[in-house]
């Protein structure tokens, strides 16, 4: 990844300044009371010397990032937090990471949702130096206060499943960072703009719409949502699900084990595993998604031939028959169906994409059109690029657009 050289430069020890929290700055009597906020701690900042010399050295391997120096000109703090939500109507500590520009101004905010992760390690909170965590907290240096949210299930909240592709638990969780950053950003004296920019690629696809159409049908009025760029997402859960059982071979087999792991803990899946999944795989499955396997070595658990993966009924039946009812349900449940939408949206994916097929934002772009969203919903097909080539440009395209929103 290109991302290589911005870690080589901005994490030098001699230029990378490491806090003690934030506690032994302030004095907590004096905070005011935090709804949603629980804790909160400064891991790094980044001094603005840095980030001109980061960017010399390093945006000159992306030319078109290259007009946008001078925007990115500000120092900013890096803080893990914990915040309160709830899950199945009980309340979960979750958390995130929180950048916050320095200097005078007011900032919009930044929401990205990440993609696929199995791995406890490799939570935003808890792997802050992730290649493509630390570009994202880079943006916060043109005047974004960013937010990246764990998910449920990772960092303050490891100690349960992950309700993967879970429509209401994922915009519940990523709703309550969005206000308990509100409560920091408030506790820290930094002032926010009421406007929020949101994007994510791959799951932080999925979420990222599945966010954009609960602000605008529920949260209207709590969030001014100024533009959104969903990427590479998983929107139509049961078109992919029907495009993998008609392949002979898949790379990536631990997709459907990861939804069928969740649903099932979920109760919205009352399918036994092995109508779905061949002997051994069946039996492997609840032991994989314990957060200690990456996705790699989960799928060299499992196998590539859908035929050798999966039943034969359940890739001939699966429409019909009773015993996949529920689950088809929870595909449905799930997925995000177009609206009319008022809010400038870019749908961007590869189109050489066999993980997530291109053809699921295609369909989704016409749905858009159909119910009248008109100009608002822009498709950018990304020519040529599969699911993890997608991921730096999808991220280029949307900050250009985003940076440039908030300077015209």
């Amino acid at each position: 990844m290109k991302i290589n050289s911005l870690i080589r430069i901005i994490y030098i020890p001699a230029l990378l300044f490491f806090f003690a929290s934030c506690h032994n700055f302030f004095d907590k009597d004096d905070e005011p009371t935090s709804e949603y906020l629980v804790t909160y701690e400064m891991t790094k900042s980044y001094t603005p010397t840095q980030i001109e010399w980061a960017f010399d050295q390093y945006f000159s391997e992306y030319p078109e990032l290259l007009n946008l120096k001078n925007k990115f000109h500000r120092g900013f703090m890096v803080y893990k937090i914990s915040y309160n939500t709830t899950f199945e109507d009980k309340n979960k500590v979750a958390s995130g990471l929180v950048c916050f520009p320095m200097g005078e101004g007011a900032f919009p905010l930044l929401s990205y949702q990440n993609g696929t992760n199995t791995e406890h390690k490799n939570a935003p909170s808890v792997n802050p130096n992730n290649q493509l965590f630390m570009m994202l907290e880079f943006i916060s240096s043109a005047g974004f206060v960013i937010s990246l949210p764990d998910y449920l299930g990772f960092g303050s909240s490891d100690n349960m499943f992950h309700p993967y592709l879970h429509k209401e638990s994922t915009v519940q969780s990523i709703t309550d960072m969005l206000r308990a950053v509100r409560e920091l950003a408030a506790i820290r004296s930094v002032q926010l703009k009421n406007e929020l920019y949101i994007t994510g690629y791959s799951q932080g696809g999925w979420a990222t719409l599945q966010l954009q159409k609960a602000i605008e049908t529920e949260h209207s009025k709590e969030f001014n949502l100024m533009a959104s760029a969903p990427c590479a997402g998983p929107y139509d859960l049961n078109y992919i699900n029907n495009q993998i059982r008609g392949l002979s071979e898949y790379p990536m087999p631990f997709f459907l084990g990861y939804i069928c792991h969740s649903y099932s803990n979920l109760k919205e899946m009352i399918t036994p595993l092995d109508e779905i999944f061949r002997e051994p795989y069946a039996s492997k499955i609840p032991d994989l998604f314990n957060g200690s396997y990456s996705g790699e070595a989960i799928n060299a658990e499992l196998t590539t031939v859908v035929p050798d993966l999966l039943t034969e009924n359940y890739i001939t039946n699966f429409e019909t028959a009773e015993v996949y009812a529920s689950l088809k349900t929870a595909l449905e449940k799930n997925s995000i169906s177009a609206w009319n939408t008022s809010v400038p949206t870019k749908i961007i994916h590869g189109t050489s994409d066999i993980l997530v097929p291109f053809q699921v934002s295609q369909n989704l772009h016409t749905d858009f059109l159909a119910e009248g969203s008109g100009s608002n919903v822009e498709l950018i097909p990304l020519t040529g690029l599969g699911h993890t080539e997608g991921i730096i440009p999808s991220g280029i395209i949307s900050i250009l657009w985003f940076v440039n929103l908030i300077n015209n």
